[in-house]
């Protein structure tokens, strides 16, 4: 997997409590339990940590954590 995608994950299971067994790229965040507010607090990190802007509804429109990691690269100047 891209660097995006374990940046992601990471993300997901350290500042989200995400178990790490259950992220898969075809795992929505709906399956991990992960609400809109948690969606809207990672986007926030995640353009921080890239300098970029990347909305909790370009995270929304993602059905899948690949998906949404293939959004977040398309933004990301740098490697993460």
């Amino acid at each position: 997997m891209s660097a995006v995608y374990k940046h992601l994950t990471t993300l997901l299971t350290e500042k989200f409590k995400v178990p790490a067994q259950q992220i898969r790229p075809d795992a929505t965040f709906a399956d991990l339990g992960v609400d809109s507010l948690a969606i809207a607090e990672l986007s926030l990190l995640l353009s921080e940590r890239n300098g970029v802007e990347i909305s909790d509804e370009d995270l929304k429109g993602s059905t899948t954590l690949a998906e949404a990691a293939h959004t977040i690269a398309s933004r990301t100047i740098e490697p993460l």
